[in-house]
């Protein structure tokens, strides 16, 4: 189902006009203007997917969205992208929150909500237990039991029982939730198959449920994996209570996340974004933006992957070293020097920047061997080219 996003007519009329008159006559956006280093090359940015600038019709959006009162439920442009988010997932209801962090410590306080002696369970390299400031236990107050994941991160059946506690014992804090990520950040972005999270879905719901055990889905990139899968995002996250979906990384808008799940679980997560400062007032002219990147930048998804396979393929054929024997699913790819190579590790990311205009970051893995390369909407062949020669050319 698609959605058009309301509009209050054309933009201009409150001091606008020569941002619209911009736009309409085909000169370059100032803010995607991207400026170089100081050899004067274009900018290649790929330390994340989050460096994104938002297109003009982004900004055209937000110049025309319909805007009221959030916290009191009365802006209809947040509504709207709610509406089309819960239904994109399968879910009832959806949140709009500012960001990605705040959408996953939304999710945990609301399934802990009632159980005071809560613990998650979640991966050992997972954004929630690594990334996201330790706000499970000193903000939600809930233990975090972590398991290690293989290289396709997947948390075994067995370690997940041998993790689980009953409310049986007063030694144990009680099982509530098992947190997944999908994609997988550290892993590589690599992408969880929907059978995997139907597993986990019937641990929790089938074996579990007199417990109550619930899944949440730290989806920040789940569309990267819907796209990578070839599956609606519907059944992909249909093992799941919950899901988390971030606009601001390879969707391309300026901020916000977006949760899904029940009615119940949206209350209550409304509730925990209100006591994490999250409330917002004409919140539109951002959830605006996200909207757009809802409905154009999806599909697009695919071509950031096409290029960080390109760029994992011809490292790994430069003699540089990939994990998973250089598969890569989505749009991260990670690499370590040749063991012959002319640089250390730590003189990369400033030489690749001063001579080539190439934003990488590094520091990853045991020993911060690993490099992170990033794709997204402002990457295009060009830059990858660029990227792979300046790589290459100072490495070897």
């Amino acid at each position: 189902m698609r959605l058009s996003l309301p509009s209050l007519g054309r933009a201009g009329t409150h001091g606008n006009s020569g941002v619209v008159r911009r736009f309409e006559h085909g000169v370059t956006h100032p803010i995607r203007t991207i400026h170089g280093n100081r050899t004067g090359q274009r900018v290649v940015d790929l330390r994340s997917d989050t460096v994104t600038q938002p297109t003009p019709a982004m900004l055209r959006a937000a110049t025309q969205a319909a805007t009221g009162d959030d916290v009191m439920g009365e802006d209809l442009t947040v509504n709207t992208l709610e509406s089309y988010a819960a239904d994109l997932f399968g879910k009832k209801r959806a949140l709009f929150v500012p960001t990605g962090t705040m959408g996953n410590l939304c999710a945990i306080m609301a399934h802990c909500h009632y159980n005071k002696s809560a613990e998650i369970i979640t991966g050992t390299k997972s954004h929630i237990n690594l990334y996201e400031g330790g706000g499970y236990a000193n903000v939600a107050g809930v233990s975090c039991k972590q398991i290690q994941e293989d290289d396709n991160a997947i948390l075994s059946i067995e370690d997940l029982r041998d993790a689980f506690h009953a409310d049986d014992d007063d030694h144990y804090a009680k099982s509530t939730l098992i947190c997944l990520e999908n994609t997988h950040n550290m892993l590589g972005g690599v992408a969880l198959p929907a059978s995997y999270i139907d597993t986990i879905g019937k641990l929790a719901h089938n074996e579990w449920e007199e417990h109550g055990v619930k899944v949440h889905i730290d989806g920040a990139r789940v569309l990267n994996a819907a796209v990578s899968l070839n599956i609606s995002p519907s059944v992909l996250c249909a093992g799941a209570d919950s899901v988390s979906i971030c606009l601001s990384k390879g969707l391309g808008s300026p901020m916000g996340s977006i949760l899904v799940g029940e009615n119940e679980f949206i209350r209550l997560a409304r509730r925990a974004r209100k006591r994490l400062g999250g409330g917002m007032r004409q919140a539109g002219v951002m959830a605006s933006m996200g909207m757009h990147a809802l409905l154009n930048h999806v599909d697009r998804l695919a071509d950031d992957h096409a290029r960080a396979k390109r760029l994992a393929k011809e490292l790994q054929n430069a003699g540089f070293w990939l994990p998973r024997g250089g598969a890569v699913d989505t749009n991260v790819v990670f690499f370590a020097l040749p063991e012959n190579c002319k640089l250390k590790k730590e003189e990369l990311p400033p030489l690749l920047y001063e001579n080539y205009g190439v934003k990488i970051t590094g520091g990853y893995s045991s020993g911060g061997r690993l490099f992170r390369l990033v794709t997204h909407m402002d990457v295009d062949d060009n830059a990858i080219g660029v990227a792979v020669e300046g790589i290459t050319h100072l490495c070897m």
